[in-house]
């Protein structure tokens, strides 16, 4: 759910994702359909703990500190871009 929450911005960039983005998404079944959200709503009452306010937080926090390994931190995006400005570039010269 939060990366398909990531992917969809035009950053790319988890690190511009919040919490309220993820639960405002979260509310739309038809986004990121296949992701079980009472399986997810249930483990963490299982665990005891809140959803919005702590589980979200902590899973984006540890996929924040390694956006770079997941590819979330936006820069396969910008580079993807920048090789698409060069092509268009070459082409119009």
């Amino acid at each position: 759910m939060i990366t398909a929450v990531t992917l969809v911005r035009p950053s790319k960039n988890i690190s511009d994702v919040e919490p309220k983005s993820i639960k405002k998404k979260w509310k739309d079944k038809t986004f990121a359909a296949g992701v079980n959200r009472e399986e997810i709503e249930q483990a963490t009452a299982e665990l005891g703990v809140d959803l919005w306010e702590f589980h979200v937080p902590l899973v984006l926090k540890a996929m924040r500190d390694h956006a770079a390994d997941l590819g979330l931190d936006g820069s396969k995006f910008s580079g993807d871009l920048q090789e698409k400005n060069r092509r268009s570039t070459r082409i119009a010269c």
